[in-house]
């Protein structure tokens, strides 16, 4: 193993002339057993030429993988990292081409949904191989006690029973009894919708949809006195939350019973105190007098079962979509393509790599266990079995480069310049130390935008992912032309994989534990009359007891963090110790580190700390 390190001295007995390449292979001999080895380099020393206190010369060949006896010959160089165009020998061209070839036998693409982008086409986690597995150790979360709920397949009984059911299981999570204590409140909904586990929906809107039957009467009394609802949307003021992509997706069956889903539209006020509220629900897309529009001013049960329909649909988006497709599906399609088109000596492979293998294994375990029969969105989702592959094709084929770009998806969405989004102040500053990063390695290798346009592996990697990945309508680019579209393209990935999985996973149980303020499933169909229910009805529409545990015990070991992470931009590989390479991560690290001290300074003047996008708690990919 890695842990134990030993060197293997090799003499040659004759001039090893121009050495070129060294090749490996690892043979079980008789009286040995037939382990895996690690190799982390081969050195190669000279004696002096004869001149009076001359050095030996030393050619290092990095390996840093483990060799197996069923594999092919491992080629090693010398040398830097460098460019296709840059070779300077024919047979270390060749060795590139022939790296290619053999990933591209071993390493294929699959489709599992059609729409959404390919995954790797393996069936288990041991077809991986050694160097593209991983161990994660963790301390482990308690389930012991909520798994004594698993087998009651039936309602809570009343609101005390889960508040006990809480109490037990969520005692030391102070941002949980927050929610807890502030889960009916308009002014804390809209406050999750800017900081809370799925801060990608809300937009800024200047028009009001027109499927929305709202009317500037019903809403005069909400705004501000004087003004007009054609005054604050013109002014910024008016946000939206449209789930258009869950309109008419087939439910689930939970415990033998039919669950529901909706498609709510919701309008958001910034009023004159900063709070973002909510001051219009359409719980289904189409309008209609069965679809009648909640207000703030409508009997408190009616007002709190509509911002309960927006919350479970909200939840159903952010598993799949905001958490699966937008971080886990994006890691993995660039994880391929990377594989398959950008060899070991390519400078973007060796950036990207740390950020993106770790998708390959932690999605081929979620498609054999949560996302299969029998597990959690099979026997506890809204969204089960059935829903999976229409709601992730539909947000596949709306999913655009724009929103992938923090600093565009934030402008778009009028999220940039909100004093109390904290997920955008945040996620810009650490974007900009990732983009500046990535800028300074991209200068190392490409001197010239003419170097992007002559670098064909460069060219092919982005054919593969746009290939293989969204629609050519979604804006990704089919090529790249200048330095500043690859370094744009690369903080993409490197955030994805790093910041915003830290900021989707990691902040899921503190706002689920208190289940009515995160809906697994709905019982009963949406309310098609004002006035039916009654705050004790309420309790009818939310998921049985075995769901709700079931998939708080999934969210409790998703969110543990692990003994062994690495933090972002912390990297183990010995190609990140190089002079160059290592002066470019003390930088970023260094911004960084900055980065979180402001962050831990603000949060400790917060009530609610936001500390999701703390550089220091971000792991440097998707391993969870």
């Amino acid at each position: 193993g890695p842990s134990e390190t030993c060197s293997v001295l090799v003499r040659s007995s004759g001039s090893l002339g121009h050495l070129v390449l060294v090749r490996l292979r690892l043979e079980v001999q008789p009286g040995f057993p037939a382990l895996d080895w690690h190799c982390s380099r081969v050195e190669v020393c000279r004696p002096p030429d004869g001149q009076e206190g001359a050095e030996p010369e030393t050619q290092v060949f990095l390996c840093d993988r483990w060799l197996q006896t069923a594999d092919e010959d491992v080629e090693l160089r010398s040398g830097k990292l460098c460019l296709l165009q840059d070779e300077t020998e024919e047979e270390l061209k060749l060795q590139r081409l022939r790296q290619l070839q053999r990933q591209q036998e071993l390493i294929r693409w699959r489709m599992t949904v059609d729409g959404v982008p390919q995954c790797v086409d393996l069936n288990s986690v041991s077809e991986l191989g050694p160097n593209l597995r991983y161990t994660r150790k963790s301390s482990g979360a308690n389930l012991t006690y909520l798994k004594g709920f698993t087998c009651r397949a039936e309602a809570w009984t009343n609101f005390s029973e889960l508040e006990t059911v809480f109490t037990h299981s969520g005692h030391q999570n102070s941002i949980a009894r927050f929610v807890q204590a502030h889960w009916k409140d308009d002014w804390y909904f809209g406050h999750q919708c800017l900081n809370g586990c799925n801060p990608l929906l809300l937009r800024q809107t200047h028009i009001l949809p027109s499927n929305l039957s709202v009317t500037a009467n019903m809403l005069r009394s909400f705004l501000p006195e004087g003004s007009s609802l054609q005054r604050e949307l013109q002014e910024g003021r008016i946000y939206l939350l449209d789930y258009e992509v869950l309109d008419g997706v087939p439910a689930n069956v939970v415990n033998g019973k039919q669950t529901y889903l909706s498609a709510p539209l919701c309008l958001l006020h910034l009023n004159q105190q900063s709070q973002l509220v909510p001051i219009a629900i359409q719980l289904q897309q189409n309008p209609g007098p069965q679809n009648p529009v909640f207000l703030p001013s409508d009997r408190g049960s009616d007002w709190l079962l509509a911002k309960i329909w927006v919350r479970a649909s909200d939840f159903q988006c952010h598993q799949l979509v905001s958490h699966y497709l937008r971080t886990h599906v994006i890691g993995e399609l660039c994880c391929v393509a990377t594989l398959r088109q950008l060899p070991d000596l390519h400078p973007l492979h060796q950036l990207l790599m740390p950020h993106i293998k770790t998708s390959l294994q932690i999605n081929l375990q979620a498609r054999t266990s949560l996302l299969a029969a029998d597990g959690v969105f099979d026997k506890a989702m809204g969204s089960g079995l059935k829903t999976l592959p229409v709601l992730l094709s539909r947000a596949s084929a709306k999913t655009t480069y724009r929103s992938l770009c923090i600093p565009d998806d934030l402008k778009d969405r009028g999220l940039d310049n909100l004093p109390q989004s904290y997920y955008a102040q945040d996620a810009l500053k650490v974007w900009d130390a990732l983009h500046s990063f990535v800028v300074s390695w991209v200068n190392v290798y490409y001197s010239r935008d003419d170097d992007v346009q002559l670098d064909s592996e460069l060219q092919h990697w982005i054919t593969d992912i746009n290939t293989h990945g969204f629609t050519h309508n979604s804006g990704f680019p089919q090529s790249f032309n200048t330095k500043a579209e690859v370094s744009k393209f690369v903080t993409m990935i490197i955030f994805s994989c790093s910041a915003l999985h830290s900021a989707v996973n990691f902040s899921q149980l503190d706002f689920a534990l208190w289940m009515p303020n995160c809906q697994v499933a709905m019982l009963r169909p949406p309310p098609q009359v004002k006035g039916g229910v009654t705050e004790d009805d309420i309790l009818s529409f939310l998921p049985d007891v075995n769901s709700t545990c079931r998939v708080l015990m999934t969210l409790e070991m998703l969110s543990q963090p692990a003994h062994d992470s690495v933090p972002l931009c912390h990297y183990n590989e010995a190609i990140f110790a190089d002079g160059a390479h290592r002066r470019l991560v003390e930088e970023v690290q260094a911004q960084l580190a900055a980065i979180s001290k402001d962050i831990v300074k603000r949060n400790s003047r917060l009530e609610l700390p936001y500390p999701y996008l703390c550089p220091s708690h971000i792991e440097n990919s998707v391993a969870i």
